[in-house]
C-alpha cells in the first residue's frame, strides 16, 4: 500500500510518501503549472504505483488573485429580475474610510454577462412566479454567442425552495458543463453573500477541473490512484465533490496544518494548542481545544488583511465552512523594504519560489526574512528541497542597501515576530481565550526559527516543534478524516432538520459519524456564532450561544435568539499512519556564530535525530534537520520527546 500526500504552497511543494516506511521531501513550487512540481517530486523519489493520493493546493485562491497570469474563464450570472446588480452593489462596506485611492475588488462578472429571469419565490419558499424555461431562450443564445464557459444561477429566496433554480439548471445543462446553483453551493440567506459564493464557485469550476485533469494525467504514470482533497473545513472530499464545489478547497493548505496540530496534540495528550504555521509566503494561526478545531461560516477570498484580520469588503465573500484561521503576509520569502520616511517594513510582497530570496541566486533582488535568518546564522546555507547552497554573500549585499545588514536582519525578524503574535491574538484574545494557557505548535519551513520568540511576545511558556515541521501540513493530509457538510436555513423542527441533512449525507459516506452545529445570533445582529449541538433542544442551544457570546465579546443582550442555519458534518474515520519519524544518528554539536540581541555569540548547533530522548539543551542553540531549523533563544530549554517532538519550556 503506497499513500502519497502533497501540499502545494506558495514557495515549496511538500511531499510525503508512505510505502511501509515514511519519506519526506520538499521541491520548489512551479506557480504557473503546479502539477509540474508534483511530477518533479514524484519522478525523483517514487518508483512504485500509488494506491491513494491526498492533496492540498492553493490554485483556487491564486487563480482569483491572478497569480498564475491567466485570465479567469468567462462566466455569466442569471438572477431574479431586478437583482442583477446585487453582485456589484455588495454590502456597501467602506474598508478604508480615509483612503481616497481605495478601489473595490474587480467584479468577477461584468454587467454585460449578468442576466435576469422572470421568476419569484417569497421568503417562506412559496413560488409566486414560476420560471418559464421557454422565456430563457434568448439568454441561452446570448450565453452561447458570447462563448461563456461557466454559469452561476442565484434566485431570490431559493434557499427555502430551489425549484426555479433546478429547472433552469436542467434546461441549460444540455449546453454548458459548468453550472452552479446557489442552493447547491450556499443554501442560506443573505442575497449578496450567497450570490458571491455561487459566482466564485462558477468562476473556479473550469480552472479547478482543468487543473485536476492535468494532475490526473500526471498520476496516470503512477497507477491512476484514488484522489482525495483537503477541504477548508479540515476534512477530505472526493475529486468529484471538488469539481462541483471548488469553493471547498480555497483554504485547503492552511486547514491541513491545523488538522495535523489537532491530531498530534491528541497523541501527546495536550488539550489546548495554538497551531502556528510559517511557510515561505504567509503565516497562519488557529486554535485547537480538546483536539477540536473551530469552524467559521464565512471567508473573504482575495481580500486584504490588516495584521491578520481580513478587511471586510476588500475581497469576495464566500459562505462556506472554513477552519477559523488568521493569516499574515509573513513567511520566509517576505520582502524587507524601507518606506519614504526611512522606516523598515516587511511584506506584504513575497519573493515566493520564483525568483525566491536573494540567497537562492535565482534573480531575486529584494532581501527577505530567509536572507535575514541566513546572515544571522539561524539557518545554514543548504537550500531546502535542493542540493544548492544558499549565497550568504548575495543576501548580505541586498541587506546592505537598507543599512547595517545584521541590524536590518534582526530588526526585520523582530517586526515579523510582532506581526505573527498579532495574528495569534486574533484567534485567542479576540475569541475570549488567554494564549498563556496554550501550548504553541510551531511548524512550516520557517516556523521553528521564530516559534519561541513569538511565544515570548504572547507570554506562552510551552512550545512543541512536531516531527518533520517543514512538511507538517502535508502530514495533516495523512491524518485527516473524510468529511462532508450539508446545511439548512430556518428549520421549523430541529430534530427533523438535522435528520434530513444526515440522510442526505449518507449517500456520500457509508456509516459516518455526524457532527451537528447551529448558526445563532441575537435578533437584529448582522453576524452569527456557530455553536456545537449535542442535543437538538432549542433552549439548550440558546443557552450555549449566550455563554459563547459572553466569552467571546464580554457581554450578552436582552434580546431573543434566532437559529439561522443548522449544519451537519458527516465524518468517516481513516486509518492514521504512525507519524514518528527520524532514525537516531550519532552526532556531536558543532559551533556556529549566531547574531543575537545585537551581538555575535558562539552557539551549539545540533542535529535533531542526534539528540537523545529526554536530554535537555539550554538556549541559545540551534537544532537542524532536513527542511527546517529550530532556534532556541536564551532563557529557554528544549528536549526531544518520546514521539520525536521537540518540547521547549520557558525558564
Amino acid at each position: 500500500m503506497v499513500t502519497v500526500s502533497i501540499d502545494i504552497g506558495g514557495t515549496f511543494t511538500d511531499i510525503i510518501i508512505i510505502d511501509g516506511e515514511i519519506h519526506y521531501y520538499k521541491v520548489p513550487t512551479t506557480p504557473a503549472n503546479p502539477e509540474q512540481a508534483v511530477m518533479d517530486g514524484l519522478s525523483k523519489y517514487l518508483h512504485k504505483n500509488i494506491d491513494e493520493f491526498i492533496h492540498a493546493t492553493t490554485i483556487a485562491t491564486n487563480s482569483l488573485l491572478g497569480q498564475y497570469g491567466l485570465e479567469l474563464p468567462r462566466t455569466a450570472l442569471i438572477t431574479t429580475k431586478g437583482f442583477r446588480d446585487v453582485i456589484e452593489i455588495g454590502r456597501q462596506n467602506r474598508p478604508e474610510l480615509y483612503n481616497l485611492d481605495f478601489h473595490r475588488p474587480k467584479t468577477l462578472i461584468p454587467s454585460k454577462f449578468r442576466y435576469e429571469a422572470d421568476e419569484r419565490t417569497d421568503v417562506n419558499g412559496h413560488i409566486i412566479t414560476k420560471l418559464d424555461t421557454d422565456s430563457m431562450e434568448n439568454v441561452k443564445n446570448s450565453l452561447i454567442k458570447n462563448k461563456v464557459k461557466s454559469v452561476a444561477i442565484c434566485f431570490l429566496h431559493s434557499y427555502m425552495n430551489p425549484e426555479n433554480e433546478v429547472n433552469l439548471k436542467n434546461y441549460l445543462s444540455e449546453y454548458f458543463d459548468n453550472i452552479s446553483i446557489s442552493y447547491g453551493v450556499s443554501p442560506e440567506p443573505r442575497e449578496y453573500e450567497r450570490t458571491s459564493t455561487t459566482v466564485v464557485n462558477s468562476v473556479l469550476m473550469p480552472v479547478v477541473s482543468g487543473y485536476l485533469k492535468r494532475l490526473k494525467s500526471v498520476l496516470d504514470k503512477f497507477g491512476s490512484p484514488e484522489i482525495n482533497m483537503m477541504s477548508n473545513a479540515g476534512g477530505l472530499v472526493s475529486v468529484d465533490e471538488v469539481i462541483k464545489k471548488p469553493v471547498n478547497i480555497i483554504e485547503s493548505g492552511p486547514a491541513a496544518g491545523v488538522i495535523a496540530a489537532s491530531e498530534f496534540s491528541s497523541i501527546l495528550g495536550i488539550d489546548k494548542v495554538i497551531s502556528f504555521d510559517m511557510g515561505g509566503t504567509t503565516s497562519k494561526a488557529g486554535t485547537v481545544i480538546n483536539h477540536n478545531v473551530d469552524i467559521t461560516a464565512e471567508y473573504e477570498v482575495g481580500g486584504s488583511s490588516h495584521h491578520g484580520r481580513i478587511v471586510k469588503g476588500s475581497g469576495y465573500p464566500v459562505r462556506f465552512p472554513f477552519i477559523d484561521l488568521s493569516e499574515v503576509s509573513s513567511g520566509g520569502g517576505t520582502v524587507i523594504w524601507k518606506d519614504k520616511t526611512g522606516a523598515l517594513n516587511i511584506g506584504p510582497m513575497s519573493a515566493g519560489s520564483e525568483p525566491g530570496p536573494v540567497a537562492y541566486n535565482r534573480g531575486g533582488k529584494e532581501p527577505t526574512l530567509t536572507d535575514s535568518n541566513l546572515v544571522m546564522g539561524i539557518i545554514n546555507d543548504k537550500m531546502s528541497g535542493s542540493d544548492k547552497i544558499l549565497r550568504k554573500d548575495l543576501a548580505l549585499k541586498a541587506l546592505e542597501k537598507l543599512g547595517n545588514p545584521y541590524e536590518v536582519a534582526e530588526s526585520a525578524i523582530k517586526l515579523a515576530n510582532l506581526e505573527m503574535a498579532r495574528a495569534i491574538r486574533l484567534v485567542t484574545v479576540e475569541r475570549g481565550l488567554d494564549p498563556a494557557e496554550f501550548t504553541l505548535f510551531g511548524f512550516g519551513g520557517a516556523g521553528p526559527q521564530v516559534t519561541m520568540p513569538v511565544a515570548d511576545e504572547l507570554g506562552i511558556k510551552n512550545v512543541i516543534i512536531p516531527p518533520e515541521p517543514g512538511v507538517f501540513s502535508a502530514l495533516g493530509l495523512m491524518l485527516a478524516d473524510i468529511k462532508y457538510e450539508a446545511r439548512m436555513s430556518y428549520p421549523e423542527d430541529l430534530e427533523a432538520g438535522f435528520t434530513e441533512l444526515e440522510q442526505k449525507l449518507k449517500y456520500q459516506i457509508k456509516e459516518p459519524e455526524f457532527l451537528r452545529y447551529a448558526d445563532c445570533r441575537y435578533v437584529g445582529q448582522g453576524s452569527e456564532l456557530t455553536i456545537p449541538v449535542e442535543v437538538p433542544d432549542r433552549e439548550r442551544i440558546i443557552r450555549d450561544f449566550t455563554g459563547t457570546h459572553n466569552r467571546t465579546f464580554g457581554f450578552t443582550l436582552d434580546r431573543p435568539v434566532e437559529i439561522l442555519t443548522i449544519r451537519v458534518f458527516a465524518v468517516k474515520k481513516r486509518i492514521k499512519p504512525d507519524i514518528k519519524s527520524g532514525k537516531n544518528i550519532e552526532s556531536k554539536p558543532v559551533e556556529r556564530k549566531v547574531y543575537i540581541n545585537g551581538k555575535w555569540e558562539n552557539v551549539n548547533v545540533y542535529q535533531r535525530n542526534g539528540l537523545p530522548v529526554g536530554k535537555e539543551i539550554t538556549g541559545p542553540a540551534v537544532i537542524e534537520e532536513d527542511g527546517s531549523s529550530t532556534f532556541v533563544p536564551p532563557k529557554w530549554k528544549i528536549f526531544r520527546g518520546e514521539n520525536n517532538e521537540l518540547r521547549a519550556v520557558k525558564l
